[in-house]
């Protein structure tokens, strides 16, 4: 069997194209097509006509490319740059009527579910009590759990690319004024999620996404040349001495860094301040680097549970829906914590 997800996410969309044995997802082909949205979007976060037309053309040749490795329409959805637009009904509507595409809309919640999953199905079960950590353009998503599915998940407005725009704007390199206002938000936001996480005593924390695995290699973790197999990982103090690498180099500067790619140069202090905040106040002093995430996801969802859960985004497309054995209701929550742990 053979199957598709597409991702439109903050700066690219992606195509993986795999085949599916045992209920695994065997990776076949990949593509990508840089558009970096959340650098276009307007002052109250709308997309807008020219980065809709970007986003529809990658969208219609992702779908080709689909066709042309033998796999059906692909299972697509947009992330945080789609989900928080205020324009977002005129984005999808464009989308359907220019490429025939259903275009799902993840709540950040069932992001953060999803890629719980995914993280779970590669770490195992010897992981133990699980805590995941997921930095993207928009969002951040943090999850625990257990089992198979995360005992609580959240969704927060700490985006690498979301924050560089908020408190950075043109300036390269930031003013150390305007780095500890936003590790200051960081934290802000953090705290009741955080005091959530220390409180279960995770026996692993895993990290997800592109910005993690590039802070990750950029202090010292194996390139992703040498596969997926090899084990990554990523300590709090080395993050900590990245940022201070990274606050005195413009954009340029840091792209030539091991690691850092030119996409994501400019935004990578702002996930490296992202990232520490997050270890440090939920006491995480190193995380393991997973190479499965969203994507891989929502694969194993819709092959476990088929094609009418995969129907049922796109129904509540719009809504902050509460899936079948994905319940959404996961703010961050206030957490009454022991006073020898704050």
């Amino acid at each position: 069997m053979r199957i598709s997800v597409l991702d439109a996410g903050s700066n690219t969309v992606r195509l993986a194209v795999c085949d599916v044995g045992d209920g695994v997802p065997l990776p076949v082909h990949t593509a990508k097509w840089k558009l970096r949205l959340s650098e276009q979007v307007g002052s109250d976060g709308s997309l807008g006509e020219e980065a809709t037309d970007r986003l529809v053309k990658a969208l219609r040749a992702a779908c080709e490319m689909s066709r042309q490795w033998d796999a059906p329409e692909p299972l697509a959805f947009a992330t945080a740059v789609v989900r928080d637009a205020p324009d977002r009904a005129d984005v999808l509507a464009a989308v359907h009527s220019r490429t025939g595409l259903p275009l799902r809309v993840l709540p950040g919640e069932a992001e953060a579910r999803l890629t719980f999953l995914g993280a779970r199905r590669w770490m195992g079960w010897r992981s133990g009590p699980l805590a995941l950590f997921d930095i993207g353009g928009g969002s951040l998503e943090v999850a625990f759990g257990r089992g198979r599915t995360p005992d609580f998940a959240a969704s927060l407005p700490l985006g690498a690319g979301r924050l560089t725009n908020e408190f950075f704007g043109s300036a390269d390199p930031p003013s150390q004024a305007d780095i500890v206002a936003m590790r200051r938000k960081a934290r802000h936001q953090l705290r009741d999620v955080s005091a959530r996480i220390r409180w279960e005593h995770p026996h692993t924390a895993v990290a997800t996404s592109r910005t993690f695995q590039q802070l990750a290699r950029l202090c010292g973790a194996a390139p992703g040349r040498h596969g997926p197999f090899v084990e990554r990982a990523l300590r709090r103090q080395d993050l900590r001495r990245a940022i201070e690498l990274l606050s005195g180099l413009n954009a340029d500067e840091r792209a030539a860094l091991p690691g850092i790619s030119g996409p994501r140069s400019r935004q990578s202090l702002a996930g490296a301040i992202i990232g520490h905040a997050a270890m440090k106040l939920s006491a995480v002093k190193y995380l393991m680097i997973c190479p499965w995430a969203l994507r891989e996801g929502i694969l194993l969802r819709y092959l476990e549970d088929g094609a009418d859960w995969w129907a049922d985004l796109e129904r509540h497309a719009g809504t902050r829906p509460h899936l079948d054995g994905m319940p959404t209701g996961t703010r961050p929550l206030r957490v009454a914590v022991p006073s020898a742990m704050t």
